[in-house]
């Protein structure tokens, strides 16, 4: 029933002003306080289905009150009533209706009245709007909403018939699968057969070494799934960078032109938003940007030039469409999604708190297949995601900005940050076991002060204090899932320790219970990655389930292909980084005259970088280097990159986990070795030991300094190696610069197919 009246009911504006929406705990406690007041013989929650040709409605009434003769739709809000936007409140209508049909048709009535409720979150004080119609009304509103909707559906199911049909005839586009990339595909394929069996949330954690086309290797035996048994409706393709997106959708044009025909295959690619802002200025609303104004009426034509084209949906298409219709093209995309089979995006559609694919596979019961692309990022990116900072000096420009009672709320939380300033006395950074209750008590009041005041009058973008009140509600809602996953923490700000400001921080550690939600609601996931060891790491954090597949893929790569050296008297550690820089400095100069080429020297940091480019231009002036420079744009980036030419000869240089550690393709002679003068481990702070204690605590002893350094340094090791051998024909050299790379620990996290020596 919702997915009908989405599509047929929604009218006028796109309008995303800011308006206070109420969590869904209120919007319960909303529905049921009304309910408990209806007395005895009102029905809550009431089935009702029916059919319109082909087409089968169903979902559930929230009230039936047969004294009055009155169908209940309830709605909460926060704020004051107008602030819910008209083409929401055209939509509660519309499932009022359809809800009063069908009720009417369940029990032979005549006729009945049809009532919004809207209900104040705060104070669960209703306005009742109400409508009353004949059955034969509502009958003419249900049929003319299915028919428009009918079109499609049967058209969807044309798309779909066609679609599945191609997909079992599909054929690989080679002649041949590489080495491995048979067996990965096999893998993903039994993923997504095992889960269409009945079990969902199945998944496989994939290591897979460059070069044998991972991306290739999992999209297609995904699609050759899709059309079997009961099938699958989506395929998410999601990347952690943007050359992510590319790479998949190279691969699945290749698939369009393999040997067999084309499949009517649609692929959406989701772009962020500000790189499809037309009006990056102005507001998503009606009286401010052009393209917002009408948009649900225009969205109809829209979409159908949309689905006319035969084209994958890419970002400069769907641009086309949506100018040529007058709206925005990023909310195209959007609803676009409801009818694309592959959609490629980046990891937060998906694994967000706030997630438009999540919440869609959800609320239209999509059977779904998750793809994750170089699934080691994930880790870190989800503990951004579920990470809430707040900065007290955020919080003194709002309350500069802020009046009245808003002023006050935000005043009596300074009052309460201020106590924890004053309880951390000459500490810079502390944990707590808990968020302090006064705080968040004092955080909940502001988030309310500043949704009622903005029901009132909408504050505009970029206003201090509507930023503020954004950072609140993420803290707010972590704050209320807070457990043994995450940690409080409070750090002064500024190097002074007089600085009379701090930081608050609800920092996720684990965010397996944030994301194991997200892996059930698929049919399937596979996670692949040339670095996905220990798999027991990766499954425990990113919350998969226990009987999650491993599959580690040998590399197709001979060791006599790369070299690999250990120089043992080398220390990269903090207090012999001076005593470093002659020895790298002389080793990476030695390897060159011994074997001129393109190489790539890789560091800890940019200040090491500097010292180790000086070092090598004062010792050795004849080797040609190029640094990696602080906040390379994407220009400097690509003229970085351009250095490395065919038969070139240079040594670039470039700080480990950065740039041009993963995702950069070198092959040939482009690239002929790498040197690594790091163990890659993040910086001893406060926070990673920190981290380091709850993992111990989490997963047990010993487990912490593991996962917050040792796993982590040496997946941006290994990553960085995997940029010398990209093909069967490639051959090249590595050196570890460090002694520690010999500890046993070490050695059992590189790749099986390196014979290690010694220099």
């Amino acid at each position: 029933m919702r997915a009908l009246c989405e599509f047929t009911a929604r009218t006028g504006d796109l309008d995303l002003r800011f308006t206070p929406a109420p969590s869904a705990l209120e919007g319960m406690e909303g529905h049921r306080a009304v309910q408990q007041r209806r007395g005895a013989g009102y029905e809550a929650e009431v089935p009702l289905e029916g059919r319109f040709e082909d087409l089968h409605v169903r979902g559930r009434a929230d009230g039936w009150n047969a004294t009055l003769q009155q169908l209940e739709e309830i709605k909460t809000y926060r704020g004051t009533l107008d602030g819910v936007r008209p083409h929401h409140r055209a939509l509660h209508w519309a499932q009022a209706r359809v809800y009063g049909h069908l009720l009417c048709q369940a029990r032979e009535l005549p006729g009945l009245k049809v009532a919004l409720v809207y209900v104040n979150a705060a104070t669960h004080e209703e306005t009742v709007l109400v409508e009353e119609h004949t059955a034969a009304a509502l009958q003419a509103f249900f049929a003319e909403q299915c028919q428009r909707y009918r079109d499609w559906a049967r058209a969807e199911a044309a798309h779909r018939q066609q679609r599945d049909a191609a997909l079992a005839a599909l054929r690989f586009p080679l002649p041949a699968m590489r080495t491995g990339q048979r067996q990965l595909a096999v893998a993903a394929y039994r993923t997504a057969q095992g889960a269409q069996d009945g079990e969902g949330g199945r998944c496989l954690l994939a290591q897979a070494p460059t070069g044998i086309g991972k991306t290739l290797g999992t999209l297609f035996p995904l699609l050759k799934a899709m059309p079997e048994g009961a099938g699958l409706d989506k395929l998410f393709f999601l990347t952690a960078k943007g050359t992510g997106h590319g790479l998949a959708l190279n691969a699945l044009a290749q698939l369009q032109v393999a040997p067999t025909p084309a499949a009517p295959l649609r692929v959406l690619d989701m772009q962020a938003r500000d790189k499809t802002c037309e009006y990056p200025g102005s507001a998503c609303h009606g009286d401010a940007c052009p393209l917002a104004r009408g948009f649900f009426d225009r969205l109809p034509a829209a979409r159908a030039a949309a689905l006319e084209q035969p084209a994958p949906w890419g970002a400069p298409a769907v641009r086309r469409v949506a100018l040529r219709h007058g709206i925005c093209p990023y909310y195209l995309s959007q609803e676009l999604v409801r009818w694309a089979d592959v959609v490629v995006a980046d990891y937060h559609y998906y694994y967000d708190s706030a997630a438009m694919l999540y919440a869609l596979t959800r609320q239209q019961d999509w059977r779904a297949a998750v793809l994750v692309d170089e699934a080691h990022n994930l880790l870190e990116r989800a503990r951004r995601m579920y990470t809430a900072p707040l900065s007290q000096f955020d919080l003194a420009a709002a309350r500069q900005a802020a009046q009245g009672r808003v002023r006050k709320a935000l005043d009596a939380l300074q009052r309460q940050w201020q106590a924890l300033n004053k309880a951390q006395g000459e500490v810079d950074y502390r944990t707590c076991d808990e968020v302090p209750p006064a705080l968040l008590a004092a955080v909940q009041r502001a988030v309310g002060a500043v949704a009622e005041a903005q029901a009132d009058q909408p504050l505009p973008p970029g206003d201090p204090v509507l930023a503020f009140h954004w950072e609140l509600l993420h803290f707010q809602a972590l704050a209320e899932q807070f457990g043994p996953h995450a940690l409080f923490d409070v750090q002064r700000a500024g190097a002074a320790r007089r600085t009379p400001a701090s930081t608050l921080c609800i920092r996720n550690v684990i965010p397996a219970p944030h994301l194991a939600a997200r892996h059930a609601a698929a049919r399937a996931t596979v996670l692949f990655s040339g670095t996905l060891g220990p798999p027991a790491f990766y499954r425990d954090l990113l919350g998969l389930p226990a009987g999650t597949a491993w599959l580690d893929v040998e590399a197709p790569f001979a060791a006599y292909q790369l070299q690999v050296r250990i120089a043992p008297r080398i220390s990269t550690r903090w207090r012999d980084r001076e005593a470093s820089l002659a020895p790298i400095a002389d080793l990476v100069a030695a390897q060159y005259a011994r074997q001129p080429g393109n190489y790539l020297c890789f560091v800890s940091s940019f200040d090491y970088l500097q010292r180790v480019a000086a070092a090598l231009a004062r010792r050795h002036p004849q080797v040609p280097l190029w640094p990696q420079t602080q906040g390379m744009d994407d220009a400097g980036r690509a003229a970085f990159l351009a250095r490395f030419t065919e038969g070139g000869r240079g040594v670039g240089l470039a700080v480990l986990g950065g740039a041009f550690g993963e995702g950069v393709d070198l092959p040939g002679t482009r690239l002929i070795g790498a040197f690594i003068a790091t163990l890659g481990l993040p910086q001893v702070n406060p926070v990673n030991d920190a981290m380091q204690r709850a993992i111990d605590e989490a997963l047990g002893a010993g487990q912490g300094y593991a996962c917050t350094y040792l796993y982590p340094g040496l997946r941006k090791v290994v990553q960085a190696a995997g940029r010398v051998i990209r093909t069967e024909h490639d051959r090249g050299v590595v050196v570890l610069m460090d002694d520690r790379f010999q500890r046993a620990e070490v050695r059992a996290l590189l790749p099986r197919w390196w014979r290690v020596e010694r220099d």
